[in-house]
């Protein structure tokens, strides 16, 4: 019986991982673009991400300004706490 890619990568501990790039336009350097992408990739090198980063400063004209990361082993339900009170409002 084979296993999926999928299946292993999550036992390597892989996660979704969503990236935010922001970005300089060439033909107008004061504006930033926004840039939505999403892989799995391992916390907490990112190797995917890093590989796609390196690619974008090869290949893309527009100069990286910033780059904001959500995995969801950065995100654990620790992180939450819930309410104890309620507020009622008229």
């Amino acid at each position: 019986m084979k296993t999926s890619s999928d299946f292993e990568k999550r036992l390597l501990g892989y996660g979704l991982l969503t990236a935010e790039i922001l970005y300089r336009i060439p033909d107008h350097p004061k504006l930033l673009q926004s840039f939505l992408w999403q892989t799995e990739d391992l916390a907490p090198k990112f190797p995917e991400l890093n590989r796609f980063l390196k690619f974008w400063e090869r290949e893309v004209e527009g100069s990286i300004y910033s780059v904001r990361i959500a995995h969801q082993n950065l995100i654990t339900p620790m992180d939450f706490r819930f309410a104890d009170g309620e507020i009622v409002v008229h």
